[in-house]
């Protein structure tokens, strides 16, 4: 259990004394507690253990656990095409490569399902290159960023799915929308919002009370202030208490993503770890490389990412090197777990984005944890 002169308390005091982040919570451990550290906002009141972050793409995680659910359930197959649910995704144009005219498109060979969802190889994602898509995602409100979506979801979905694919289902990895549209099908098959879904199956059951797609009225002095980055300082984009998830939200949120507090998401860990919500082969293809190699390329992802790391069903899995076999993934906003083989769990909540800034926190936060059979205590 971490303690408050544990090496991860102490690095996030650090972290914060040094100015990286105005204030965070962290915790490391086989069943850790989340420690806090700083202030909900620069010369705020103190950071609670129990804060609200934007967790964004740790979302990821939740919906795909809710999805292998309903496969478990004979709801969902992972290779059955879910048009059946998303008639939007029923016949799409397709690229005949991926910087081509939106024009210059061939029928689709092959139906998208659950699994092109769950690995991001749907043909629908960021486009990190200009070109006539990433321009179009740009001009339709589609394109992802740090910000909530600008549109409802049966808005977004039908912006999106005018658009044509980058390319065909299974060959080509593409990151994020697959999850947005995810979060849609979700809510198709429930007949309700995503959120209340995940209320009734998911979170409500495992006490993630905390957790959702806003933050209610009543709770909202456990919400943080967020930050962006302006040269070598912060500046704050949304106020503590305040900001687009102050309150329920002016339309269907079913493809966004969620806040959460570390002792909520550890739970989902905890559970996920323990064999508690998905069976062992579901959870071993979770927790494993599940992305072809055809679709590795250098251009569908940041640099090196290939190199050491692949995509298991909503997360990263690390493929190499000393942490071989753990499961992570990121919230933009500046959040972050890890799952380890050993059973390990690691949590990094900030109000601080992703970049240049917070690498070298994450770096250390991710080292704290000794690799698998290696002495803890040397």
């Amino acid at each position: 259990m971490s303690t408050p002169s544990s090496p991860a308390a102490l690095l996030l005091s650090r972290s914060v004394d040094e100015g990286t982040i105005p204030g965070g919570v962290i915790a490391l451990g086989h069943d850790p507690e989340p420690i806090a550290a700083g202030r909900m906002s620069v010369g705020g009141p103190p950071m609670p253990a129990d804060a609200i972050f934007r967790i964004q793409s740790m979302t990821k995680l939740v919906t795909t656990v809710a999805a292998l659910r309903l496969v478990e359930q004979r709801v969902l197959a992972l290779d059955a095409p879910v048009a059946d649910w998303l008639p939007e995704l029923a016949a799409p144009e397709v690229l005949t490569r991926p910087d081509a005219e939106l024009t210059d498109t061939e029928p689709l060979r092959t139906p998208l399902t659950l699994r092109h969802l769950l690995t991001n190889t749907s043909g629908y994602g960021m486009i990190l290159q200009d070109c006539p898509l990433a321009r179009a995602m740009t001009a339709t409100g589609t394109e992802a960023g740090p910000l909530p979506p600008t549109l409802g979801a049966d808005d977004w979905i039908a912006a999106l799915t005018s658009l044509p694919l980058v390319g065909q289902p299974g060959t080509v990895w593409r990151y994020h929308h697959s999850f947005g549209l995810l979060g849609i099908l979700l809510s198709r098959i429930s007949g309700t919002s995503t959120g209340a879904y995940l209320e009734q199956t998911l979170l409500g059951p495992l006490g993630m009370r905390d957790t959702g797609y806003f933050v209610p009225h009543e709770k909202l002095d456990r919400l943080p202030a967020a930050y962006a980055e302006e040269g070598t300082g912060l500046v704050e984009i949304e106020p503590a208490g305040g900001g687009f998830h102050a309150g329920p939200p002016p339309y269907d949120m079913s493809h966004s993503e969620l806040l959460s507090t570390a002792g909520d998401y550890l739970r989902l860990l905890r559970a996920l770890r323990d064999g508690e919500l998905l069976s062992d082969e579901h959870l071993g293809m979770l927790r494993s490389d599940q992305v072809p190699q055809e679709a590795k390329t250098p251009e569908s992802f940041f640099p090196g990412f290939w190199e050491r790391t692949s995509w298991g069903f909503g997360l990263a899995v690390v493929t190499d090197g000393p942490h071989r076999g753990r499961c992570s993934w990121s919230g933009g906003a500046g959040t972050d777990y890890f799952l380890d083989p050993d059973g390990t769990l690691g949590l990094l909540l900030t109000q601080v984005p992703m970049g240049d800034r917070l690498a070298p926190l994450l770096e250390a936060y991710g080292e704290l944890a000794p690799p698998p059979g290696a002495d803890p205590a040397s």
